[in-house]
């Protein structure tokens, strides 16, 4: 009988040499084995993870990136996954009245069985899953199992039993059965215009245990009211559950305050004042300067929780009103106006776990170098790891946050709003702690996908069809979700990007704008300057990484526009054509792949700096540019100015240049 980390009893040892009872936590990461249901042998799992990573590590298939296995591994997304693991229990040394397992991340569809009993079906990959297991843990060796079912075939009877079918904008493969409208999953996991489809399961974030007794901080967050005469009036609300009612000491740094506690959840607030405060701004305005906070809670003398953060200074307003142009769309930041230059992010992998520290330290340096002071966080990949928003909140980056719908239609049902409110919840809580908030967005493109892309007649939808599902999305997006943001932060809230369309003259004086005219229209770049929304959510052209990132992922005979290899690496529908016309007008025609691959370079660099240089000529009619897309999931051609590696592509110097124009 092998222990299941053998480190886990010193750090247990180290939070409780004082004496058996108090608090702890730590990482039940390793020794983690799986197999595909059906087989017999087990082998190692790393945790966090993906399956296709651990096939990966245990060399039952290739690289998943070379070639064309995207094609031929289609397989793993059809079959069912059981990982498991062992605690070694002793119920003296883990003496605190709550024992809690908890899953930071489960991918998606799992039931996990604690010595054989059901204790926990998942269905969110966005949410984190919580069970108290005192009771159910036995001294000695325990065993936690997690089946994940197949998220495609999870849900084909909902979509087949459906009344009607669902748009799946991401979905854009030869799939019979398209599933991800039904599955709170990142969609980009099920393909995009700029990646392929790979249709994970895994524990994707940290298990850990944790125990604890009488009351624990759950939530937090530190809010600047006013700033007033360099004074800041500011306001930290706590959230703490407790199992034991009575009255408890607080410390907000080192002044302290009672409160009597009710047996559940409490929510209270400390006001505070700092005298010439040192303001969070952008980068580019002024430093990003952080406070240190350490609240700390005591019950009869004892410590029994505790949380340490860091917060800002500042103001955040959205300006989205008539005015005498249209209707604005603009951010003041401690009460000043601020052009927004920035991108769009998404996800760094196809498998999340493998983007490591590191890579999110020099995508955020690299960020910041440009110049940017704003990033979105795009509706079709997640709610990004804590780092990341701690990284934005270092280095002067306002963090546009999407929650995670985008170009598709969602069921209606109880059990899925329910779902969703809970994530919605969940994600609020976690990431209002961060100065970098700026905006949370409801979703991206479903309205303006409902108004102007003919999903009614494509679908065949019926008078009552299409008012069933208005009806449905409003009382997602312009009544749950607004009523949850009012009620668990006070961020700026908007239902939809982008909130005006691009087929108008008049549509850019009204408020956010993605502008597709210089792509999916095939206008030319010129008309980059003539079409100036009020705030540029999207805009972009394509082109290819350089070629020693293709090297890595394919062959020398597939290095050429006409081989199968590089047609499916190409995920847009006109890329490759559209690519060659603009480099032909601009440049000349390539005389081989590597001059066409560096000649794309030259094009996206020379249409970037000509919406730029529009967007920020135009102020204060314009007051944002958001640019489609920083970075990569995989190695391909996109939109990106960084590509997969981290390699600079020529338009990110010119996207630098530009902005550092202004202010």
């Amino acid at each position: 009988m092998k222990p299941l980390i053998k480190i886990a009893f010193v750090v247990i040892y180290g939070y409780i040499n004082n004496g058996y009872g108090q608090s702890f936590e730590y990482e039940l990461n390793s020794n983690w084995k799986f197999r595909q249901e059906g087989k017999s042998e087990w082998k190692k799992a790393i945790v966090p993870g993906v399956v296709h990573l651990d096939l990966l590590n245990n060399k039952m298939i290739d690289d998943p990136y070379w070639e064309n296995n995207e094609l031929k591994q289609r397989w793993i997304e059809e079959k069912n996954w059981i990982y498991v693991n062992h605690i070694l229990f002793d119920p003296v040394v883990y003496n605190t009245d709550n024992i809690e397992l908890v899953f930071e991340g489960l991918d998606t569809y799992a039931t996990v069985l604690l010595n054989g009993d059901t204790i926990l079906i998942a269905d969110n990959m966005f949410r984190s899953w919580t069970i108290d297991i005192k009771e159910k843990l036995i001294a000695g060796r325990n065993e936690i199992r997690v089946i994940f079912t197949s998220p495609v075939s999870y849900n084909k009877k909902s979509v087949e039993n459906y009344p009607y079918k669902l748009p799946s904008g991401n979905e854009t493969q030869d799939i019979k059965t398209k599933v991800s409208s039904f599955t709170r999953k990142a969609a980009y996991h099920f393909g995009w215009d700029w990646g392929p489809r790979f249709v994970t399961s895994g524990i994707w974030r940290p298990v850990k245990l944790k125990g604890w007794n009488n009351a624990k901080i759950s939530s937090c967050q530190t809010t600047t009211m006013s700033i007033d005469s360099n004074i800041a009036n500011m306001q930290t609300s706590l959230e703490i559950y407790a199992n034991k009612p009575g009255e408890y000491e607080v410390f907000f740094d080192t002044i302290k305050e009672i409160y009597t506690l009710k047996k559940g959840t409490n929510n209270i607030a400390y006001n505070f004042t700092i005298k010439n405060p040192n303001l969070w701004w952008c980068n580019g305005m002024g430093e990003a300067f952080l406070y240190k906070h350490e609240v700390d809670l005591f019950y009869n003398k004892k410590h029994t929780s505790s949380i340490g953060y860091k917060y800002g200074v500042r103001t955040i307003e959205l300006i989205n009103e008539k005015d005498s142009i249209g209707t604005s769309f603009y951010f003041k930041l401690n009460g000043k106006p601020v052009f927004m230059k920035g991108a769009n992010y998404i996800p760094q992998d196809m498998f999340l776990p493998r983007v490591t520290g590191e890579r999110y330290f020099n995508l955020i340096d690299q960020v910041k170098e440009a110049n940017m002071n704003m990033l979105r966080v795009w509706g079709g990949g997640i709610y990004e790891e804590n780092l990341f928003y701690s990284l934005c909140d270092k280095n002067g980056i306002l963090v546009w946050q999407d929650f995670m719908f985008a170009g598709s239609l969602y069921p209606s049902d109880s059990a899925f709003k329910e779902n969703i409110k809970q994530e919605v919840i969940q994600n609020i809580k976690r990431l209002r702690i961060h100065p970098c908030i700026a905006l949370w967005c409801g979703n991206n493109e479903i309205e303006v996908a409902w108004n102007n892309w003919g999903w009614q007649k494509q679908y065949g939808y019926s008078t009552q069809d299409s008012t069933e599902i208005w009806d449905n999305y409003t009382s997602i997006f312009e009544e749950m979700i607004p009523n949850l943001v009012e009620k668990h932060t006070s961020t700026n809230y908007t239902s939809t990007s982008p909130l005006s369309n691009w087929g108008t003259k008049e549509n850019f004086n009204h408020s956010s704008m993605h502008y597709w005219g210089v792509w999916h229209g095939k206008e030319s770049f010129t008309n980059f300057t003539s079409n100036v929304g009020r705030f540029m959510v999207e805009y972009g052209f394509q082109s290819f990484p350089e070629l020693s990132t293709l090297k890595k992922v394919m062959s020398e005979s597939s290095l050429s526009l006409t081989s199968t290899v590089m047609q499916n690496r190409q995920k847009s529908y006109i890329g490759n054509g559209l690519i060659l016309e603009h480099i032909k007008r601009n440049f000349k025609e390539p005389d081989n792949f590597e001059e066409f691959v560096l000649l794309s370079q030259k094009t996206q660099a020379k249409a970037m700096q000509i919406a730029i240089q529009a967007h920020i000529k135009k102020q204060p009619h314009c007051m944002g540019s958001l640019f489609w897309q920083l970075n990569d999931c995989w190695p391909g051609p996109s939109w990106s100015v960084i590509d997969y590696y981290g390699k600079k592509k020529q338009a990110y110097n010119f996207v630098k240049y530009e902005y550092s124009t202004y202010p």
